[in-house]
């Protein structure tokens, strides 16, 4: 038996690419346990776990040729190890002395690491990775807080570990970086030598076969240039990224191809319906605004399915365009349904709609959890019957027993707060409706080939006229006095303002100032002789749409709240809008915070106060003071944040990426969108989209969520 109970495979052939990674030599049924929890379930998994770095260990420099503040990699024998503690601090060190083959002598440190005292023992070989350094007190080199990996001259895979370029993995549990080697030199066997990639593009794009890719990445040959691979930019490195993109948007493809060749509703946008559309405007639109009207109406008069994402930035007229959407919709007999994250948004929007369409004859019922059992089954009625031409409201909307009698068109806000399976469940409910998905998160294009790979994208570029920029300052919470006197002279002079925390309760753990506490003190010593109210999340529903509705109507002068006013409100009246411990905020949510205010006639501003911001939080302070681009300020947060947290959360819908990286590999992903796209439009044959097909479902619809592919 191997290393954790593994079933030793003599014949590494006879393993398959979805061979269970238990079967691998080294592994075994209890080690099988951590790698699945690291998402690695086969031998196909654990070989797309990729290097974190490379370490060049077929040059080694010997210790008289070291510099100080260079990092380098020595290899020596171990002569003598000690733990002592420093001074005053008692603080423990523990040293390691290596000799190399030339006699000179580094000493590798550890502070506070006296555990390691049991990994070493004289006499043993022993790769040393980090920074070089000079003590002047023991006038000697040393190595400080190494990388290290002791080196058996019995074990037969010695030459994957030293003499080479060598692959330094993120290890888990109490597997190695070391063990982690051997197991993909046995797994490598595995790679068949077909290849998922079609010939033809294999070939153009000059790519080497994946089994080729698979090894060049996992021990690269002695000349690759080093750079190159830290870049992940060799052709093996390069492939796997490709791959990784090429199937994703062949995924993506076919989902838009499958959606397309639907029978769907084409509408019919008659005159009739174009005077309506005249007469609920409340303002004359944007040539932005027109220009995307137009692409969702010719969306909506093909007799296929529409999938169009509607982006824009805060206050840039979404909302209307897609009632103006609803009303095509309507003037053909078909009931609109309304789905927003959150009562307030939900609320917001129920209020909006009612505003500017039941003038026009239409009914618009609000549905969402908070309302009673019995309001509830009256609305549910109304729908049902087709009395209720639109329905406004939050995932309630698609509760099992909400039936529509002939849903036409689904519009989802922020639709990147829900999950795919939500958005499924409500297109359900009628037979191929027309989507339109908004979202007021610019999405830089990366992300929306990815995010929102299978729809055709609109985008508002235009503010509607008479909006001046907000004026956006940032501030240190020892001058609040100084603000909380501006705002008072807003106030005084008839506008509103929000003053947002990061918090309802004090936190122990962080020392950010709670909204429930600051409202009792901005109520009774800051603005003891103004109105102020508290919103947040934890209110029950009617008092929140009470608060909302105090605040919209001009009752209360400052609404002291958190970020549930980050989306929705729309209260043209405020003119300013303090964001307390703003290092706390992402920046696309401090672009939504600020976007509450700047809606009106009056000069808005947004006051960014801080108390100890971090480096990465003052850029994204810098960020906000120098644009209020939404498509900047969201390039700028991805490239903070990552893809992973660019939303707030992480997202089912979002990808996860073994090989590729979003922001690093742009260009690769726009070439692999663009093969995938053609490739589904102009197969060579009905056998190989047939046998493309088969491979997206089988070996990625798991992992990237593609539901419905084929």
């Amino acid at each position: 038996m191997a290393a954790g109970g593994a079933v030793k495979i003599e014949n590494s052939r006879s393993m398959q690419l979805d061979t269970p990674i238990k079967y691998l030599q080294g592994v075994g049924p209890d080690r099988a346990e951590l790698f699945e929890s690291r998402g690695i379930a086969t031998i196909e998994d654990l070989l797309y776990y990729m290097p974190l770095r490379y370490e060049n260990r077929s040059n080694f420099k010997p210790v008289s040729e070291l510099a100080p503040g260079e990092t380098a990699t020595v290899v020596g024998t171990v002569t003598a190890t000690q733990l002592y503690r420093l001074g005053r601090s008692g603080m423990q060190i523990f040293e390691v002395r290596l000799k190399d083959r030339e006699e000179q002598s580094v000493v590798c440190k550890w502070f506070r690491s006296a555990y390691l005292q049991s990994r070493f023992e004289q006499g043993q070989t022993v790769a040393a990775y980090g920074r070089i350094d000079y003590d002047k007190y023991s006038r000697q080199l040393s190595v400080l807080h190494p990388e290290f990996e002791i080196l058996r001259r019995d074990d037969p895979e010695s030459k994957l570990h030293l003499g080479r370029i060598v692959p330094i993995y993120k290890t888990f549990g109490k597997v190695t970086t070391r063990m982690l080697r051997g197991m993909m030199h046995r797994a490598l066997a595995a790679v068949p030598d077909d290849d998922p990639i079609p010939e033809s593009i294999r070939r153009r794009l000059g790519l080497p076969q994946r089994q080729a890719a698979l090894q060049e990445t996992h021990f690269p040959p002695a000349d690759t240039d080093m750079r190159l691979l830290e870049a992940r930019r060799t052709p093996g490195q390069f492939r796997l990224i490709f791959e990784e993109f090429f199937f994703l948007e062949c995924g993506l493809a076919l989902k838009r191809a499958k959606s397309r060749a639907a029978a769907g509703i084409a509408f019919e946008l008659n005159d009739r319906a174009r005077e309506k559309i005249k007469r609920i405007l409340p303002f004359k639109p944007t040539g932005a605004q027109k220009r995307v009207l137009g692409e969702i109406a010719a969306d909506m008069a093909a007799p296929t399915p529409m999938s169009r994402l509607l982006q824009g930035d805060v206050g840039s007229g979404k909302t209307i365009v897609a009632i103006e959407a609803a009303v095509i919709a309507l003037e053909n007999n078909y009931q609109v349904a309304l789905m927003a994250p959150t009562e307030i948004l939900a609320t917001q929007h129920f209020l909006s709609v009612k505003k500017l369409l039941e003038p026009a004859g239409y009914v618009v019922a609000g549905l969402t959890g908070s309302r009673s059992a019995r309001e509830k089954q009256k609305i549910k009625r109304l729908i049902g019957e087709g009395i209720a031409h639109v329905v406004v409201g939050t995932h309630a909307v698609i509760s099992e027993d909400v039936e529509f009698k002939r849903l036409g068109l689904v519009v989802i806000d922020e639709q990147h707060r829900f999950g795919v399976l939500q958005r499924l469940e409500l297109l359900r409910k009628g037979a191929h409706p027309d989507v339109l998905v908004m979202t007021a998160t610019p999405i830089p294009r990366t992300l929306s080939l990815t995010f929102y790979g299978e729809l055709d994208v609109s985008i508002i570029d235009e503010l509607p006229p008479g909006r001046s920029p907000i004026v956006t300052r940032r501030g240190n919470i020892a001058q609040a006095a100084k603000v909380y006197d501006f705002v008072r002279k807003q106030v005084l002079a008839g506008r509103q303002a929000y003053i947002v925390y990061p918090l309802i309760d004090e936190s122990e753990t962080k020392t950010v100032k709670a909204a429930q506490k600051q409202f009792e003190h901005l109520s009774k010593d800051v603005f003891p002789e103004l109105k102020l109210d508290l919103l947040h999340g934890r209110l029950p529903t009617g008092s929140k749409d009470e608060a909302m509705e105090r605040f919209r109507l001009g009752e209360t002068q400052i609404l002291v709240s958190t970020t549930v006013v980050e989306v929705g409100v729309d209260v043209p009246n405020a003119t300013v809008m303090v964001i307390e411990h703003a290092e706390s905020f992402g920046l696309s949510q401090l672009h939504q915070l600020r976007g509450r205010v700047g809606r009106g006639a009056h000069r808005s501003y947004c006051i960014l106060m801080t108390e100890k911001p971090t480096e990465t939080a003052r850029e994204r302070i810098g960020t906000m003071t120098e644009t209020q681009d939404g498509f900047r300020i969201a390039e700028a947060d991805l490239q903070l944040r990552g893809p992973g947290e660019f939303f707030g959360t992480k997202q089912s819908g979002l990808p996860s990426f073994r090989v590729a990286n979003l922001l690093r590999d742009r260009e690769t992903l726009e070439a692999a969108r663009n093969e995938a796209a053609a490739y589904v439009e102009n197969p060579p044959s009905v056998e190989a989209l047939a046998e493309l097909v088969n491979y997206v479902r089988d070996k990625w619809q798991r992992r990237y969520g593609l539901i419905q592919v084929g």
